[in-house]
């Protein structure tokens, strides 16, 4: 009716910082861009989940809102990248919460790392993090034609070597037969 609609392309939005009693959560409004599958839109972040994200982000290494842009749209497969607009007010939550800190540096851009408070913050989200982690191989795998039967069995694998490799130190013969394992299961793809 307004304009042309292409299925399956990705409709971003911006939006500013949503202000939840703890700055992360769900809720009905602040998600930013949607799937659109020429169906209901299907949002990857709702509210909270993009600061969860950029929080993650920055605990990996330190990053400025350049670099988050385009680490965000890389895990997206170059489906949504969001917009300035949207990025720097999230940083600036992010560090009045206190969850990062900005770093010193040469030049304009402000580098910022995660703060101690950040690093609780991501312990206490782990399972919502784990699903934005498989949502947005989701989008990607969509961007890129995989089934999403791979992408589930590959967030499958991902999360049994986490939990696994967060159990503690592995013995010699644990990491033999994890790594016998891993290298089976890949010759046994490139056959198929």
């Amino acid at each position: 009716m307004f304009g042309h609609h292409h299925p399956h392309r990705w409709r971003g939005h911006g939006g500013g910082a949503c202000r939840s009693p703890e700055g992360f959560g769900r809720g009905r409004h602040g998600g930013w861009g949607q799937w659109d599958h020429g169906g209901p839109r299907r949002r990857v972040f709702d509210q909270g989940d993009l600061r969860l994200v950029v929080l993650q982000l920055i605990a990996e290494q330190p990053r400025h809102g350049y670099d988050l842009i385009k680490a965000i749209e890389e895990k997206l497969g170059g489906a949504y990248a969001p917009s300035p607009g949207v990025i720097y007010p999230t940083l600036t939550l992010l560090e009045d919460m206190g969850l990062i800190a900005a770093q010193p540096g040469d030049g304009a851009k402000k580098a910022f790392a995660i703060t101690e408070e950040g690093r609780k913050r991501l312990d206490e989200n782990r399972s919502a993090l784990d699903a934005l982690a498989a949502r947005m191989s989701e989008v990607r795998a969509r961007s890129q034609g995989a089934s999403p039967q791979i992408v589930r069995a590959m967030e499958n694998l991902r999360t049994a070597l986490r939990l696994k490799l967060g159990q503690g130190e592995l013995s010699e013969a644990e990491v033999r037969r994890i790594v016998e394992q891993l290298d089976a299961a890949t010759v046994a793809i490139e056959r198929a």
